[in-house]
């Protein structure tokens, strides 16, 4: 006899496009979307693809899950070779610029998501789910101005939208792992609490993107979301790290000004070179996550509040800090990687 779990997943079992499902989230994502019951059809470029292949399709979900290559940004690729002129309920996008700089940002966290939208109209898929972020909150950058237009254009579009904004991903807040494990000191902005988030793990943010396909509470609606527990400062997390491999607690304070006059200095160099120009983009965005916390701003008051920060899942920080330590996981950082 099925359970009442079961008999609601395939009641409610849609068919599902997934964008960026090659990344850590896209693949956390796309777990959970089967798990949830659903059939999943993965895009990827030619480059991931066979990887996707090897690691979706094993188990026994894999007469569930689809990987086709396409090109996210041509309209007519997505169509012929994504859709390929089949039925979908949804798209799910978990796709986003990789380094933040500005041509990057329009190009893919923008105009790609217009392409997957307009694909989306012409295929008759009425549902839409975006994987955002918190820091739109207070757009300073063009990746965040970039991701504001396309969730402008989603709200307006007719079609049933969820866009989820999370706060911090394990991985953006693990590169200092090693670093105090080989007895270097943690390093930190200004006194290491300039700043707080609610970080949540790969799966559990899988998980909260899998329920918008169903949930109607989580449709039609701008849904921040952490994991677990109190926010937490950089300075709480070094001190986990170093009572934990029982180290004497070392810390460097990196002055914020510092990266003023980086970005200063690179936008003037911007001025003749190129590359110096994206590589200024990048120092504010460092900025950016030096002084601002990834928790729900408040507009009456302008303060961050972590109190008024939704929480789902069940891991912690410290908790993927301890499996990290063990060596039961490892973290592909990519552009993430901060120190």
């Amino acid at each position: 006899m099925r359970t009442p779990w079961r008999l609601a997943a395939q009641s409610n079992a849609k068919n599902v496009l997934v964008l960026g499902a090659s990344g850590t989230i896209g693949k956390a994502t796309v777990a959970a979307l089967l798990a949830h019951g659903h059939t999943v059809t993965s895009i990827c470029r030619p480059a991931t693809a066979a990887q996707m292949v090897n690691s979706m399709t094993d188990g026994p979900r894999g007469n569930r899950t689809t990987v086709r290559v396409a090109d996210v940004t041509d309209l007519h690729s997505l169509t012929q070779q994504g859709i390929g002129g089949d039925r979908f309920d949804a798209i799910v996008s978990c796709l986003a610029s990789r380094t933040g700089g500005s041509e990057d940002a329009w190009a893919i966290d923008c105009e790609a998501h217009r392409t997957a939208l307009a694909a989306a109209r012409a295929a008759g898929i009425r549902q839409f789910v975006l994987l955002s972020a918190i820091c739109v909150q207070k757009p300073l950058l063009a990746f965040q101005h970039a991701k504001l237009a396309f969730e402008a254009d989603l709200k307006a579009s007719g079609l049933t939208y969820s866009i989820v904004r999370p706060t911090a991903y394990f991985k953006s807040l693990s590169g200092q792992v090693q670093r105090v494990k080989d007895g270097k000191p943690f390093l930190m902005f200004g006194n290491g609490a300039l700043t707080a988030c609610k970080p949540i793990s790969d799966a559990d943010l899988g998980d909260f993107i899998a329920r918008c396909l169903s949930d109607p509470d989580k449709q039609n609606a701008i849904l921040p979301v952490g994991g677990p527990g109190p926010a937490i400062t950089p300075r709480e997390q070094g001190e986990f790290l170093f009572a934990r491999l029982g180290k004497k607690p070392r810390f460097k304070h990196v002055p914020v000004a510092m990266l003023d006059v980086i970005a200063a200095g690179l936008a003037g160099a911007g001025l003749l070179v190129p590359a110096a120009r994206r590589k200024a983009e990048l120092a504010r965005i460092g900025r950016y996550y030096a002084t601002e916390s990834m928790l729900v701003l408040d507009p009456k008051t302008g303060r961050y509040d972590a109190e008024a920060t939704p929480s789902h899942g069940s891991e912690t920080l410290f908790s993927f800090y301890e499996r990290l330590l063990r060596d039961e996981v490892t973290v592909d950082r990519g552009e993430h990687a901060v120190f």
